[in-house]
């Protein structure tokens, strides 16, 4: 039987698109740190009455997306649960930047995006369990 290519030449990470979708989270939240320093700088600036998105966490943030939404052709059961989880992180990252503005308008200090960062944790769990399970999977037969 011949392999379905979906995606021509995207198909070539499919066997390693649990690690390619574990690096895109890594880089998210790693570029949501620097997004929210982003913001601290722009907040501290007076003549400003909104923050400008950070277009490099933006840019994780789609291909994140991209990336779950890839996963999904191939792992439809935790391609599912994965492109939820991070559409809730989409969301939810969305909705911080807007709370941001709203906390600068008021002139109160601007929180941590405490919700959008308990979502990427979520979404790191989920994928740390799909990418390294094979790593775990003697240890755990033994238990369970």
């Amino acid at each position: 039987m011949q392999l379905l290519s979906l995606l021509g030449p995207v198909d070539v990470i499919e066997p390693f698109v649990e690690y390619v979708v574990l690096a895109l989270v890594l880089l998210n939240m790693g570029t949501r740190w620097l997004a929210y320093r982003n913001y601290s700088k722009q907040a501290t600036d007076d003549d400003r009455e909104t923050l400008d998105r950070w277009i490099p966490h933006e840019l994780s943030n789609v291909l994140l997306v991209l990336g779950s939404f890839y996963f999904l052709t191939t792992h439809h059961h935790a391609g599912i649960v994965l492109s939820s989880l991070v559409l809730g992180l989409f969301i939810t990252d969305f909705f911080e930047v807007e709370a941001r503005s709203v906390e600068m308008r008021r002139g109160v200090p601007l929180d941590k995006p405490k919700g959008a960062l308990a979502a990427s944790f979520v979404v790191f769990l989920y994928v740390a369990y799909l990418s390294l399970f094979t790593f775990i999977k003697p240890f755990w037969s033994a238990v369970v």
